[in-house]
């Protein structure tokens, strides 16, 4: 029998057997009721960790701790979030048994049209969509807060945000990376004066081991504690930030911001193997993404391959995927999007049929670009409290610094979330992927996004997990799923090599020592195209040596044991476990 032959013939086979299970599948019986012995946070920050554990000691439950680390983030990781800009907030309700996804994403002001981001000569205005007024969205993630702590909560916002506007007024040391982003960003972020008094308060730019402090920011904190959602888009600080757009050249409205509002969407679920994994729904594109490439991998079993053919395959289905988030993703409540199709297995069944077990497929259409260097944007947490509740929330203001704008008396740096439209169809944005009219920019309208926060659940255990890093992010959640479903524990995920394919560029980018030399020859012969660290030696571009930072708590059910796994590439992140008092456990 040919290759040709045998491969048609384990693909038949592999259908049938998914045909055959999936009624099986869809209802899985759950495990009887258990509640995890105690809680776990694991966050971007050791200061926004222990702001969620203070809301848990307090009688919190999961979702005030959200709100606090969320909000102690925003403070000292400007560099990746802010009051300034939006997030995805997934979350797990153990009373009710139900997920829910909170979309808290930034909305494109009336006045941001494509015309608005071209050059007199037709040229795509990059410095406009990345820095300044013209790039940031309406912001969500304040209204995020009040949302969580009115429906969710068991704290009110003066309790929750207490931490965050303690850090906000007494300050923080500075570290490596909030100096590095500021020194990258330096020239953008002094165009404006509201940044300059924030960034250069002490007459020079901040330096590790500075203590930086926010007074604005606080007092702006202190205005959504007590009057909840009018306090910041209604009123002084609306007023404020709409003040330092309008001097800028920008356009937005005290009704656009007054309009904002979050919005509950359904998560995507679907079977992988023995998990039922929860993720994002569009805007998001990461959970149909996820949903795809993990149902095209589930025809065969991964731990059995070697690692040159278990790499090929997992890189094909990230090629497939990142094509079809090209042309059919974008925000749900404005384009039709074909989730029923694209999430299937059917779908996936297809997928899987074109790709060959020993050849890559070529992208072979336009010409990509490069994947920037990035590790500095975006970040994650992940909780798991005493009664089972679960969040997994991913939050960011795009590039490093956002837009660079803080409008002054405010303290909030706005996100320059605008270059995540499809601005000018087929450009690439910033991270290397391209859009067109399905992402294309309208009053309103939520601008698609990679950030994948995660649950999976299957008979014996419960991870939480979600990382920053651009387009990466959504490969780095498969990654972190197939590290699960091989056994490893929270800490080993986190620090999972990674490598990342996302169809144009055509080519393989990887972390340092990702792809071992013998492996990488391995995957070359079969025709793929690699760009690793190692290639700047002998002139090659090369990929940043390390990307992401992941961070996942993982309930062991069956071993009744609870942990957190904080990615080793970020030094003041970090991931803590809280034994429960019984009075926890019974509620």
């Amino acid at each position: 029998m040919t290759a040709k032959k045998r491969f048609a013939a384990s693909v038949l086979l592999a259908g049938l057997l998914l045909s055959s299970t999936a009624c099986a599948d869809a209802r899985r019986e759950q495990p009887a009721a258990a509640h995890p012995p105690g809680a776990a946070i694991a966050s971007a920050h050791a200061l926004a960790t222990e702001a969620g554990m203070q809301m848990l000691r307090q009688g919190g439950n999961a979702f005030d701790a959200a709100v606090a680390t969320s909000a102690a983030l925003s403070v000292v990781e400007p560099i990746s979030s802010g009051l300034g800009g939006g997030g995805f907030f997934l979350l797990h309700d153990a009373k009710t048994g139900k997920d829910i996804f909170v979309d808290a994403r930034e909305t494109a002001p009336a006045a941001a049209t494509p015309a608005e981001y071209l050059l007199q000569n037709g040229e795509f205005n990059r410095d406009r969509a990345e820095n300044g007024p013209w790039s940031a969205g309406i912001p969500g993630l304040p209204a995020a807060f009040v949302h969580l702590a009115d429906k969710y909560g068991q704290l009110p916002l003066k309790t929750t945000l207490a931490p965050a506007i303690k850090l906000a007024r007494e300050g923080f040391p500075v570290y490596g990376r909030l100096a590095r982003g500021y020194a990258s960003r330096r020239a953008v972020m002094e165009r404006y004066p509201g940044t300059r008094a924030v960034f250069l308060a002490g007459g020079a730019p901040i330096k590790e081991g500075d203590v930086f402090k926010q007074p604005d920011l606080a007092r702006t904190l202190e205005s959504l504690a007590s009057k909840g959602f009018d306090g910041f888009y209604k009123g002084d600080v609306a007023e404020k930030l709409l003040a330092g757009v309008h001097a800028e050249g920008g356009r937005w409205t005290a009704q656009e911001l007054a309009g904002y509002r979050v919005k509950e969407r359904a998560p995507i679920s679907f079977k992988y193997r023995d998990w039922r994994i929860v993720t994002a729904p569009p805007p998001s594109s990461g959970g149909i993404a996820l949903a795809e490439m993990l149902q095209i991998l589930q025809g065969w079993d991964l731990r059995k391959l070697d690692e040159a053919h278990r790499i090929h395959l997992v890189v094909e289905s990230m090629r497939r995927a990142f094509r079809d988030r090209t042309f059919y993703l974008g925000d749900p409540d404005f384009v039709k999007i074909p989730m029923r199709t694209l999430a299937s297995r059917d779908y996936a069944a297809g997928l899987r049929a074109t790709i060959h077990p020993d050849k890559a497929t070529p992208s072979d259409l336009l010409s990509g670009q490069q994947t920037p260097l990035e590790d500095e944007e975006t970040t994650h947490f992940s909780i798991i409290d005493a009664a089972g509740n679960r969040v997994a929330a991913t939050q960011t203001v795009n590039l490093t610094y956002g837009s660079g704008l803080i409008p002054p008396g405010t303290g909030v740096l706005l996100n320059d979330e605008m270059d995540d439209f499809a601005l000018k169809p087929g450009t690439p944005n910033a991270f290397g992927v391209m859009g067109y009219d399905a992402n294309a920019p309208a009053p309103g309208k939520r601008m698609l996004s990679s950030m994948t926060p995660t649950f999976m659940e299957s008979p014996d255990r419960v991870a939480v997990l979600g990382t920053p890093g651009g387009s990466r992010i959504i490969t780095m959640v498969l990654l972190g799923v197939l590290g699960y479903d091989q056994g490893l524990d929270a800490q080993a995920v986190a620090a999972l090599p990674r490598y990342h394919h996302q169809w144009m560029p055509d080519e393989i980018e990887a972390e340092s020592g990702a792809i071992p030399g013998p492996v990488a020859k391995e995957l070359q012969a079969m025709g793929h195209g690699l760009d690793l660290p190692s290639d700047e030696a002998a002139g090659g571009r090369g990929s940043s040596h390390v990307w992401g930072n992941l961070q996942t708590v993982l309930w062991d059910r069956k071993a009744g044991t609870l942990t957190g796994g904080s990615d080793p590439r970020n030094p003041v992140g970090k991931a803590e476990v809280m034994a429960a008092p019984a009075a926890a456990k019974a509620r």
